[in-house]
């Protein structure tokens, strides 16, 4: 069974996803005004703890990434140096995640894309960053990560930058924690709704740093009664 530890609320993998796909189904809240509203939380908090440019995220192909395109984008609006760095394929991108990834290329905002023979330029666009985002993988991730992603993991993790991951740490799982190698070692996860249960699991704590709780503009009694069913 994943991980339990009373004193912090928590969510499951299936209960979030639950939370998500009720608030689109019955109450309109589009997974695009999710993306919008988890993006510009963590921008928010960013902004809180007072990062320093220049700031890297770093996306891969999922929702994950949508919200780091968003995050990129709130940024530059308030002047930071931003580079978007994306480990993955643009075709693989799809869905909301692809509509932010569009308006960024629409907005004429340089997005890096990772290729053959990429590595080193990416290494040293990370080795110059004074904060990463880690918006590669998100909660539906399951078993060990796989190249490229492993890769960026590896390389974002041998930097001296202040990492921030997005929801959870690239690698781990959302319920169980800790079973992989490869995971980002975050200063500071920003996750939704409410803890994962997976970052609170003991083998966890050296990956997640500091827990930050955002909301997504769904309201808690929406959340309970989602939880009850």
């Amino acid at each position: 069974m994943p991980a339990h530890n009373g004193s912090m609320r928590t969510l499951t993998r299936e209960q979030a996803a639950r939370i998500d796909r009720y608030a689109t189904k019955q109450h309109g809240i589009s997974g695009l005004v999710l993306m919008e509203n988890a993006g510009r939380a963590t921008s928010d908090l960013l902004c809180a703890l007072q990062a320093n440019s220049p700031i890297v995220v770093c996306c891969g192909k999922g929702n994950n990434a949508g919200d780091g395109y968003v995050i990129a984008r709130h940024l530059l609006a308030r002047n930071y140096d931003v580079h978007v760095l994306n480990w993955e394929s643009p075709e693989k991108i799809s869905g909301d995640a692809r509509t932010n990834y569009l308006i960024l290329r629409s907005l004429g905002i340089p997005v890096i894309e990772y290729q053959e023979g990429s590595s080193k330029t990416f290494s040293r666009i990370l080795s110059e960053a004074c904060w990463i985002v880690d918006a590669l993988l998100g909660t539906g991730c399951k078993g060990a990560p796989r190249n490229p992603i492993q890769y960026a993991i590896e390389a974002i993790n041998q930097t001296t930058a202040n990492t921030l991951a997005v929801d959870i740490p690239s690698g781990m799982d959302c319920d169980y924690g800790a079973t992989s190698e490869a995971i980002i070692r975050a200063d500071h996860t920003c996750t939704f709704m409410a803890a994962k249960i997976g970052l609170i699991a003991p083998a966890s704590k050296p990956y997640v740093g500091e827990i930050h709780v955002a909301d997504l503009g769904i309201p808690a009694s929406m959340i309970q009664a989602v939880l009850e069913q």
